[in-house]
């Protein structure tokens, strides 16, 4: 049901684009805003000028616990975590507490699919976009895409008519504050992730598995069935359960499936052919997986073959994501910046035949990092290691490096993780960026890392 902000007194944590994007909305719906951020006003600068057409109170250096006083809903941005003092006494005084993607499924016309998981969201929801486009093509009717990635929606939602379509990228983060599910639900996975954040693996799990919590008998909840962690929680499904994987569909299952180098989806008894594994262009398993996944979804919404075939088989990936930026001293260059996690990383190895050298590291989430240790000891000829986490790395590093499997070379930062891949790069090696570890020891995102390495990478010479 939509929400009739009039006069409700709202507190935004967090003024980036989630924070300034709710705070957009619900001053424009006749909410009283105010937007508190922990920096200081200074650095605020560009916030401020992008909302001074607004009555929005702002806050800025620390979250005071007395602006709980003169709040009704508190909505808090993706990178505030339910821990914050702040947060923790307004769930003690009752308060109702929201964010931006719990604001827009409340407020959207049209049909929404929200996607979820460890890895595979930003590939998997771009695929989707780009069917829906290519199934709309100039026609009334317009896909939205955003959410985790790219700009939030609710930018856009006093816009949509019934018969948009809304693809959402959706984090944990957000999840585990929501009390909404969109009408497609998807899970591609749940591997170690963010447990920095969470704590446990039962906490992230139980935060992913909210996408389905709210949902209605007529919505889908579509799951990877190769992935234990999502498979698992196929008993959560409140609407009709679709599945997509490289192991066969259960008995009686609907979903995606692949034969004889084809992908096929199965609904009640009946088979459509999707199209050749072999005309996929992302390289590696696990983007097979995304495009099954996005299969499973376009098919779920009545999106024609012809449109899936045309949003796949151009697709080459998004950026920083096995993204191929140059060849230097024969060596293929990649950025893979998006690879936040030791399972990610583990991904980009499986993707390549040819010998690697890898540059490993950035910031730590408290994941483990022996699977990816012991990977990389059968499949990588050199690991350059750099940023905060560089230490903890070269630690389980060297438990698996018996009999000098691999070299192994320690950098203070990825500029000069960078010279050093230049001066081991060799014809048909691949120096592939992914760091297993978040940006944030060095970098705003991991947007602005790939970015940097992509700069470094152009001008060696």
């Amino acid at each position: 049901m939509k929400t009739d902000w009039s006069g409700k007194r709202v507190t935004i944590l967090g003024g980036a684009r989630q924070g300034q994007a709710a705070a957009r909305y619900l001053a424009r719906h006749g909410a009283r805003v105010t937007l508190n951020d922990r920096r200081a006003a200074e650095e605020m600068v560009a916030a401020q000028a992008a909302l001074a057409d607004l009555p929005i109170r702002w806050v800025f250096g620390d979250h005071p616990l007395d602006l709980l006083d003169t709040t009704d809903v508190l909505c808090l941005s993706g990178g505030i975590p339910l821990t914050l003092p702040l947060v923790q006494e307004a769930i003690r005084r009752g308060l109702p507490l929201t964010n931006d993607t719990q604001v827009f499924l409340e407020a959207v016309p049209c049909p929404t699919i929200g996607i979820t998981g460890s890895a595979g969201k930003t590939t998997t929801t771009s695929l989707v976009g780009r069917i829906a486009r290519a199934a709309f093509g100039n026609g009334p009717r317009r896909a939205y895409v955003g959410g985790n990635i790219g700009d939030p929606l609710l930018n856009y939602v006093d816009e949509m008519k019934p018969d948009d379509l809304a693809i959402l990228e959706i984090s944990s983060f957000q999840l585990e504050q929501m009390n909404i599910s969109p009408n497609v639900a998807v899970i591609l996975n749940i591997t170690p992730n963010h447990l920095d954040r969470h704590g446990t693996m039962e906490a992230y799990t139980a935060a992913k598995a909210r996408i389905l919590a709210f949902q209605q008998p007529e919505d889908i909840a579509i799951l990877g069935r190769d992935d234990p962690g999502a498979w698992g929680l196929r008993g959560q499904a409140r609407g009709r359960l679709l599945s997509f994987g490289f192991t066969p569909l259960p008995e009686d299952g609907d979903g995606v499936f692949l034969r004889g180098g084809r992908i096929y989806f199965h609904v009640q008894k009946r088979e459509t052919a999707i199209l050749k594994q072999d005309t996929i262009r992302l390289r590696g398993e696990h983007n097979r997986l995304n495009v099954m996944a996005a299969c499973a979804i376009a098919c779920s919404v009545g999106l024609p073959v012809r449109a899936i075939r045309a949003g796949v088989q151009d697709f080459s990936g998004v950026p920083h994501r096995l993204q191929y930026v140059r060849t230097y001293r024969g060596a293929a260059w990649y950025n893979d910046s998006i690879a936040t996690a030791p399972e990610r990383t583990m991904a980009a190895i499986r993707s390549f035949q040819e010998p690697i050298i890898l540059l490993l590291g950035g910031r730590d989430k408290n994941l483990p990092w022996e699977s990816l240790a012991e990977l990389v000891a059968e499949r990588v000829e050199q690991v350059i290691l750099f940023g905060e986490a560089a230490g903890k790395i070269q630690t389980v590093l060297e438990r698996y490096r018996a009999g000098g499997t691999f070299g192994l070379e320690r950098c203070s930062g990825l500029r000069s993780a960078v010279e050093a891949a230049a001066r081991l790069a060799r014809p048909g090696r691949v120096v592939l960026l992914s760091p297993g570890g978040t940006s944030f020891d060095e970098f705003r995102d991991f947007e602005e890392r790939g970015e940097a390495f992509c700069k470094w990478v152009s001008e060696l010479s």
